[in-house]
Formats: structure tokens, C-alpha cells, sequence
């Protein structure tokens, strides 16, 4: 059941729904498939997990209106019963004994690293956060009241940095163990490439168009690097993260 549904932008809205089967679950990286139930809306679709309350049995989805189903879900208000069906996908790593990590979003790929800095934070880790937009931000005082330094670059230069957040990372060249990333291909592709040159372990998240969410329909597949195989790799299932070098990040 919606629990409310919040205008964060012109076009990004932030769901709060009570399903407290997922909040008991869910980590960090993975998605929902959010169902219509429409008769011209068969197809669910996934949206990434932004934030939840185990506690309280609440799961915060955060989207933007990209078509006809993503503009029905804003209409939807609270009381009305959504049907979910997930956690889907494999999260974020965190391997024991991290202590300082970065983590990297651009635009609508931001809101998953909240729940992943929660869990950061939870375990003592140290974290900066770098977060990319056209013009501006979403989200950065979310980051900020969990505790993490935020630096922000923008397209436009309407708030902090002007220009991409990797080129922010090279003025700002940060120490970390690790990265932890979600965004659109090009920023994942920058920002492999800049993890790679300083040897710096690199988790991205990626976004795929799906409609099962468990690997049957084989429409979320992403080309695997190198010669191994299966060739391909499905997003749902075997990721939606993925360490950078093991998949394709093609245009």
C-alpha cells in the first residue's frame, strides 16, 4: 500500500509503500518490479531502491517520469494497494574490512546509494559522495544528514561544479578503497576508465529496460567482456552490479 507519494522534482517523485515482506530482505543495489495493472500497461516496471525501514515495513522507491506507466504511478496516492514483487537482482559487495569507499551517482541513479550509505555507515565504513546532474541536484541533503561529504557537479554549472562528475573526480582526486556507482552508461564508462588508471576496485549499478525480473525473458542483457563465456549477461538476475572490466558499457 502507498504509503505517500512526494513531487521531489518537475519530474522525479519519491514513493513510500508499506511492504514489510521486501524491507525485511532488501540491500542495497537491488530493484522492485512495480506491476499497473492496467490492460495497456501489462509489463511491470523496475525501479531501484532508494531507501527502507525494516522496522516499520517501509520501502522508498524514488523514479522519473519517463512514459505513460511512470505518469500513472505519479498519479497514484496514498491508501492505494500496489502490487510489488521483488527484491530482484544482485546488490552492492561490501567486503569486510573496507574502510573508505566513494560512491559516484549521476541523475536518476542517485537515489540507490542512499540505503547503500546507510549500510556504510553502519558498519563504521568512511564515504565521500560525488553526485552528477544536468542542472540540479537530487537528493544531496539526504546524503548529507547521513553524515557523508558531497560534492556536486552539474552539466550546466547551476549548482557546484560545472561539468561531469568524473572531471569533478580528477580536479578533486579522492583516496578510497573502493567505488560504488550508479548512473547513466556514460558516467559508468568515465568513471571505470578513471578507477582503472589508479587501480581502484569499481561496483557499478546499471538501469535496463526488463520485464520479468528474474532472467525469463532474456531483455535485460548486457554484453560480457572479454572472451569468456555466456557472452551475455543478464542484468536482472546476475546483476544489476556488476565490477567494472566485467561488462560492455557500449553507447
Amino acid at each position: 500500500m502507498i504509503i505517500a507519494s512526494e513531487k521531489i522534482s518537475p519530474d522525479i517523485f519519491s514513493l513510500k509503500i508499506k511492504a514489510p515482506q521486501a524491507a525485511s530482505v532488501c540491500r542495497p543495489g537491488q530493484f522492485m518490479m512495480v506491476h499497473l495493472d492496467r490492460g495497456d500497461m501489462i509489463l511491470p516496471r523496475p525501479i531501484s531502491i532508494c531507501d527502507c525501514d525494516r522496522e516499520k515495513g517501509i520501502i522508498t522507491l524514488v523514479y522519473r517520469i519517463v512514459g505513460g506507466g511512470t505518469k500513472h504511478l505519479s498519479e497514484l496516492t496514498a491508501g492505494y494497494e500496489l502490487r510489488l514483487t521483488g527484491p530482484f537482482g544482485n546488490g552492492f559487495t561490501i567486503e569486510d574490512g573496507l574502510k573508505k569507499a566513494l560512491l559516484v551517482g549521476g541523475g536518476i541513479g542517485t537515489p540507490p546509494l542512499i540505503l547503500l550509505l546507510k549500510e556504510l555507515n553502519s558498519r563504521g565504513v568512511e564515504s565521500e559522495v560525488y553526485l552528477g546532474f544536468r542542472d540540479t541536484s537530487v537528493l544531496a541533503k539526504d546524503f548529507e544528514e547521513l553524515g557523508a561529504k558531497v560534492y556536486i557537479a552539474t552539466d550546466s554549472g547551476g549548482e557546484g561544479y560545472r561539468g561531469n562528475v568524473v572531471d569533478l573526480l580528477g580536479k578533486l582526486p579522492p583516496e578510497a578503497d573502493e567505488i560504488f556507482s550508479c548512473g547513466p552508461k556514460p558516467m559508468l564508462r568515465g568513471l571505470a576508465q578513471w578507477a582503472l588508471e589508479r587501480r581502484i576496485p569499481c561496483q557499478i549499478c546499471l538501469e535496463e529496460r526488463m520485464a520479468c525480473g528474474v532472467g525469463s525473458c532474456v531483455g535485460c542483457v548486457v554484453e560480457r567482456a572479454g572472451a569468456a563465456q555466456p557472452k551475455y549477461l543478464k542484468v536482472c538476475c546476475e546483476g544489476p552490479v556488476f565490477y567494472a572490466g566485467r561488462v560492455v558499457l557500449d553507447e
